[in-house]
């Protein structure tokens, strides 16, 4: 039985998050194709009992500056998904700045055996995934380099063997029908903050978190009131939008992904808060679950 911590780092919008939902099969981690969608470290597990049990954690995309204690939370989260890992992915956007990425990967001075990830080879440009390939060959950090889609599923079972490969004999640290360690309230206020994400441009969606107040399992349903938080009048204004139509939109689009996920009826509240500065707050970073 093989059984590890296998963590996915890369630079923000390079598809760690759609890697992770396609690897596991289930919704997992929110996707927007903005950069830094992903604040938080999030965990999924795929088990195959008697066999492996592997413990994904997608990181935040790395950022070399920090201009809030939002971003320096983020970045604390890859520090220590450095810490536990026994394999790194280590995921290229076929399409980046290969010298870039280079520099990154070599400044997280890794200790452990990682993969090179070549991702969206669907949308590269001719040459590019050659240049790519010939570019990472002999780079210290990677062990080999798999080329693949996340979002066109493309060759994801070339990369979960070379995943099994590296991995260290031991038991399973988790129950085998359990999908992450994160509680469930977690899931529900990432899918809120996804739709902002998806419905609203520029700042807005950087502006904003979101805060399960109620999660309550009634006979018939499940009852949940959530907060929006924004920091500023002006924005609460545009979230609401003309005569609630925005809010609504939200709830509604939110709440048929929560009844898919939670497989359960929803009843979902939501309310918009103006909390100025929360991303430099430590008192809201902590009640927001920033840690």
């Amino acid at each position: 039985m093989k059984a590890g911590f296998v963590n996915i780092f890369g630079k923000p919008n390079a598809g760690k998050s759609t890697l992770l939902n396609a690897l596991l099969g289930e919704k997992l981690a929110i996707v927007s194709p903005k950069v830094q969608t992903t604040r938080h470290r999030i965990k999924g597990f795929l088990t195959k009992p008697g066999e492996y049990q592997i413990i994904f954690s997608d990181t935040p995309g790395i950022i070399g500056e920090t201009k809030y204690k939002l971003h320096e939370k983020m970045m604390s989260n890859v520090k220590g998904a450095l810490e536990d890992a026994d394999v790194a992915l280590l995921i290229v956007d076929a399409n980046e700045n290969l010298e870039e990425v280079d520099a990154i990967f070599q400044q997280l001075r890794l200790k452990v055996p990682s993969l090179l990830v070549l991702n969206k080879i669907d949308e590269a440009g001719n040459g590019k995934i050659a240049a790519a390939e010939a570019f990472f060959a002999g780079k210290p950090y990677a062990k080999k380099l798999v080329k693949i889609s996340a979002l066109q599923q493309h060759h994801l079972d070339k990369l979960l063997a070379s995943i099994i490969e590296l991995m260290p004999e031991g038991d399973p640290f988790y129950n085998e029908d359990d999908l992450s360690d994160l509680p469930t309230k977690f899931f529900v206020s990432e899918i809120i903050r996804e739709k902002v994400y998806q419905l609203f441009e520029d700042e807005i969606p950087y502006h904003t978190a979101v805060l399960v107040n109620e999660f309550k399992e009634k006979q018939t349903l499940i009852k949940i009131q959530a907060d929006i938080i924004v920091q500023r009048e002006t924005q609460k204004a545009i979230i609401i939008g003309e005569k609630g139509k925005m809010i609504r939109e939200i709830g509604t689009l939110a709440r048929t992904e929560i009844e898919k996920f939670l497989g359960a009826k929803v009843f979902l509240e939501l309310f918009v808060k103006v909390r100025p500065k929360w991303r430099d707050n430590e008192t809201h970073l902590k009640e927001y679950g920033y840690h």
